[in-house]
């Protein structure tokens, strides 16, 4: 499926976001540039060459599509961009863990993070895996992109607000000006991966970049993508920064379905080291077969979104009536087996930016009776569209219960993610999507956070049909006052008081927070750091 480059980000940044996190993205076989590019039957194409020792093939499991968008530009996906992270470099990049910026293909972090003019000198000798230098008209090239008003991005709600230009200084150096000072731009670099001009500005190279080509200047270069199945990376011996490759060869299998993806990592016979997405029930059996399994408890969430133009979803009442006629304790004590809890803001309870909201919808199926009766509604009969990622297939009936003891007819629908989103580009009617969402893929700052899923052109707010409510303009107004509010707690308090109108409305909004497991062998593998949102980093691992 191919699609108009300057509309791409809606269609792929959700379906990414989606079922690869939840999220996907359009499939298709790659340009010849690309070895060995054949799709196949889900994780049959187990290659990677074997090898031996400290030569051997490192193998991955994750639990997430690798058919997404693969332009970093606009991905948000699960996989590709856990692979990205890999193979490309920004001028800064961040740790998986704290989200501390580094250097990367900048010699160093601004020493000045409130001025409104970053200079940045690139790292000598870093080159693309083709080999030809990065330059300064590479990160032109890129930051151009991003904020070209002509071009639609997923990159560009992360940088419009704040960044006016990026400037040619000379062949090794870059400007970025700043519209007014904002600290947290530099964990932001990170999600502007420089890319090759000579390769990405040939025409029909963006679409090319969607399906799977990845030339970076990162510690791996992709050798093979199989849609569908796997990708497969080696070492890149030209790289010169401070992430060195650990795995000479790597091989990172697509399994969604949780039994194969949960067998390929267990047992004598098993066929990889390291698999992300671990159901819950299976973490006491993969411990006593000798794995590891740790947990990062972050944004992971399944979140509820509305069609306020189908009635009567139009009325808040009827919104908030059915989060809290959700039994949340159930679905974290059966569904999540313990590992999370209910929602008691849009964000969770460890962002540095987390207040408990004003309104929690805390389990009271008398008071959504009463909001539903206030409301006028009676009979309703709800159809759940919902995509089929394992842990929120297994809340849906948790929902579906709660919502039938109130007198709401629930039907469940999970399908492929790309079928829900599809449905959504669409524009085809819907009543509720029950879906996956993560912002933490892209950072942990609450403003980033919450443009992501909140503004006025929003993509987001184009499936709800919301953005045109008097609530939200106002709404998107605070949203956009706080973004530049110079002083840091006032910008905090700003964020909280904005997150209260958020979870009245309720609109688009998380049911339960939860973690996020992964299980590594530590006989083969040290280095390991389980993170709290899809995929896995492993440029700190190595062989034991």
């Amino acid at each position: 499926m191919t699609r108009d480059v300057t509309r791409e980000v809606p269609p792929l940044h959700r379906r990414s976001f989606l079922k690869c996190t939840g999220a996907l993205g359009a499939a298709a076989a790659l340009s010849s540039s690309l070895a060995a590019c054949s799709s196949g039957p889900e994780s049959t194409n187990d290659t990677g060459g074997g090898g031996t020792g400290q030569d051997r093939t490192l193998t991955a499991v994750i639990g997430y599509g690798n058919d997404g968008s693969w332009d970093p530009t606009q991905t948000a996906s699960a996989f590709c961009m856990a692979a990205n992270n890999h193979i490309y470099e920004g001028l800064l990049d961040t740790d998986p863990i704290s989200r501390e910026p580094y250097p990367a293909l900048a010699t160093q972090v601004p020493a000045d993070l409130n001025a409104t003019t970053w200079r940045f000198t690139l790292r000598a000798g870093a080159t693309f895996h083709d080999g030809k230098p990065v330059t300064a008209d590479d990160v032109v090239f890129v930051f151009d992109r991003i904020l070209d008003p002509n071009t639609q991005t997923l990159a560009k709600g992360f940088f419009a607000s704040w960044l006016g230009s990026v400037r040619k200084v000379d062949a090794q150096t870059v400007e970025l000006v700043l519209k007014f000072p904002f600290p947290d731009g530099v964990s932001r670099l990170t999600l502007a991966k420089i890319m090759p001009k000579h390769v990405f500005s040939q025409p029909g190279a963006w679409d090319d970049a969607i399906k799977g080509k990845a030339i970076g200047s990162g510690p791996y270069r992709q050798t093979a993508h199989h849609p569908k199945s796997n990708t497969t990376f080696e070492a890149y011996a030209g790289y010169n920064g401070p992430r060195k490759a650990a795995f000479k060869k790597m091989n990172w299998l697509t399994i969604v379905d949780a039994a194969p993806r949960v067998a390929k990592i267990s047992g004598a016979s098993a066929g990889a080291q390291i698999a992300d997405n671990i159901p819950y029930a299976n973490i006491t059996r993969l411990e006593k077969g000798g794995l590891s399994v740790a947990g990062g408890a972050g944004m992971n969430n399944l979140f509820l979104m509305f069609n306020t133009k189908h009635k009567p979803f139009d009325d808040v009442r009827v919104r908030q009536a059915l989060h809290y006629a959700i039994d949340t304790g159930k679905m974290v004590e059966v569904a999540l087996k313990g590992h999370g809890k209910p929602s008691a803001s849009f964000l969770n309870e460890g962002n540095p930016s987390y207040r408990r909201a004003m309104t929690v919808y805390d389990y009271d199926p008398d008071k959504a009776k009463a909001l539903l009766k206030a409301a006028g509604v009676t009979d309703l009969k709800v159809n759940i569209l919902a995509v089929n990622v394992s842990w929120i297939v297994g809340c849906l009936p948790t929902i579906k219960s709660s919502w039938d003891a109130i007198g709401v007819e629930t039907t469940l629908a999970p399908q492929e993610t790309t079928a829900v989103f599809t449905k959504m580009d669409q524009k085809q009617d819907y009543q509720v999507v029950a879906a996956a969402s993560n912002p933490n893929q892209f950072g942990l700052d609450a403003d980033l956070i919450m443009h992501y899923n909140y503004g006025a052109t929003n993509l987001w707010m184009q499936y709800t049909r919301w953005a045109d409510d008097p609530v939200a303009k106002a709404l998107f107004r605070d949203m956009d006052r706080a973004t530049r509010e110079p002083d840091a707690e006032k910008k905090k308090t700003m964020v909280q008081d904005y997150i209260d109108v958020v979870a009245e409305q309720a609109v688009l909004y998380p049911v339960v927070h939860n973690e996020l497991m992964t299980a590594w062998d530590p006989r083969k593998l040290t280095g390991i750091r389980a993170q709290p949102y899809p995929g896995t980093n492993l440029l700190q691992a190595k062989w034991t």
